[in-house]
């Protein structure tokens, strides 16, 4: 059976028979909480958050909204209310080198499906509740997609890049085996992704950690690669993210027009200074250089040389991301690891929240860096994170304010994502 008809199959008849979602009422009040203003105004305390299917009708403090009878009612006081997290660079096929690359050697595609659908539900109870998956394995993560969108599977938003356009030799490839080079080979690649579903295109400009061998800050994809790529998808209204670590890799690539750099490994502040110029947004993935995460490798038994490209990039990076702060560079929250993955005592995605803070940023921008500014990103910002009448009930509380410590966000509870509820233990 084709992998696509086979994963919805799957889900259809495999985990449709197990949604444990509280289905919201037609009508929802949420009621007694603290609403974070994302602006920096105070905050809403005592407010009321009126849910009407899977739109957010009214907001205001409970003497200006009126809850009417047959209203379900949920107390969520003591606790701030965010809009969803957002996390931009998530592969829900994830495989790293090491000991997680050999136990998924043999992973057919319905035990793919079904690890990916069950990483879809831990991501919601992580309070994500919109993703960009940047290249993923055999169109899987459109499959899922579709699944969520038809409320046949039960995840986060997923906005996806299809499978990444690796060249051959470079970031992402194996050896011996040959791939899509020069810019017309790149370009069919680039819309057969498009075709797929895919609303990001993801290329690999310069080598990277999970590559054995090549320099990381090389600039690996030639000027006319890169920009046939981005002119192919922005023709048929894709955007474009580039896998860069690379400063003259990520010159090139603003040129040709690039929405996204992801991880930035190496950039020099000539090359950030020319991103805050012309707009071009940078998801830094820092949590998988940082010290303080590495247990997770450890986990899936990276290999040595693994750990030691690592370990390599690992000052550069946080330099790059401290300059990108002080630049003023749009950036929009991602970790290049699975949202709920352990890190630190937290979530990979809670965790690299805080690490923005520790670079530099307020509590507050690290907080937008993880909702309203990825939803601009995704030109989605008229749906979705933020808490207003009109949007989508996506709604997360947390037991402390986020814009005073960002530390807040590693205690979920309560998530929300389009009127339905995933998560509540919140005690009274």
């Amino acid at each position: 059976m084709q992998f696509k008809k086979c994963v919805l199959v799957l889900f259809c008849t495999i985990i449709c028979a197990s949604l444990w979602a509280i289905e919201a009422s037609a009508m929802t009040a949420l009621v007694g909480g603290t609403v974070v203003d994302l602006d920096g105004g105070s905050p809403l305390q005592n407010a009321v958050i009126l849910v009407d299917g899977e739109k957010i009708v009214s907001i205001g403090s409970a003497d200006e909204v009126s809850v009417e009878p047959g209203t379900e009612v949920i107390d969520v006081s003591g606790t701030w209310l965010i809009p969803g997290l957002m996390n931009m660079h998530t592969h829900y096929g994830l495989v790293l080198p090491g000991k997680m690359a050999a136990e998924l050697a043999n992973e057919t595609e319905g035990e793919l499906t079904l690890r990916m659908a069950q990483a879809a539900r831990e991501v919601l109870q992580a309070g994500v509740t919109t993703t960009r998956s940047p290249g993923d394995a055999r169109h899987g993560d459109i499959a899922l997609m579709k699944a969520i969108n038809k409320g046949q599977a039960h995840g986060p938003r997923i906005f996806s890049a299809g499978e990444a356009l690796v060249i051959t030799g470079g970031h992402g490839s194996e050896h011996g085996v040959e791939y899509a080079d020069g810019p017309y080979e790149l370009m069919k690649a680039a819309r057969r992704e498009i075709s797929a579903g895919a609303t990001w295109v993801k290329i690999l400009i310069s080598g990277g950690i999970a590559t054995d061998g090549g320099d990381i800050s090389k600039a690996l994809m030639t000027p006319e690669e890169i920009n046939a790529v981005v002119d192919a998808a922005h023709r048929l209204g894709a955007k474009v993210a580039a896998h860069s670590g690379s400063s003259n890799a990520t010159n090139v690539a603003i040129d040709a027009g690039i929405d996204s750099i992801e991880h930035g490994y190496t950039l020099d502040r000539d090359v950030l200074k020319k991103m805050a110029k012309h707009g071009t947004w940078l998801v830094p993935t820092i949590v998988v250089s940082q010290p303080a995460t590495a247990d997770f490798f450890e986990r899936i038994g990276s290999p040595q040389w693994y750990l030691d490209r690592r370990d390599s990039v690992g000052k550069e990076h946080w330099r790059a991301l401290e300059m990108a702060i002080e630049e003023g560079v749009n950036i929009a929250l991602g970790t290049d690891q699975l949202p709920h993955e352990p890190n630190d005592g937290t979530t990979a995605t809670a965790r690299e929240a805080q690490y923005y803070v520790e670079a530099g940023m307020t509590p507050l921008q690290a907080l937008r860096a993880a909702t309203i500014e990825p939803a601009r990103m995704l030109e989605a910002d008229d749906e979705i994170g933020s808490l207003e009448v009109g949007k989508y009930a996506d709604i997360v509380a947390v037991n402390g304010d986020p814009t005073e410590d960002i530390k807040a966000l590693r205690n979920i509870m309560f998530v929300m994502k389009g009127g339905h509820i995933y998560r509540n233990v919140i005690e009274h």
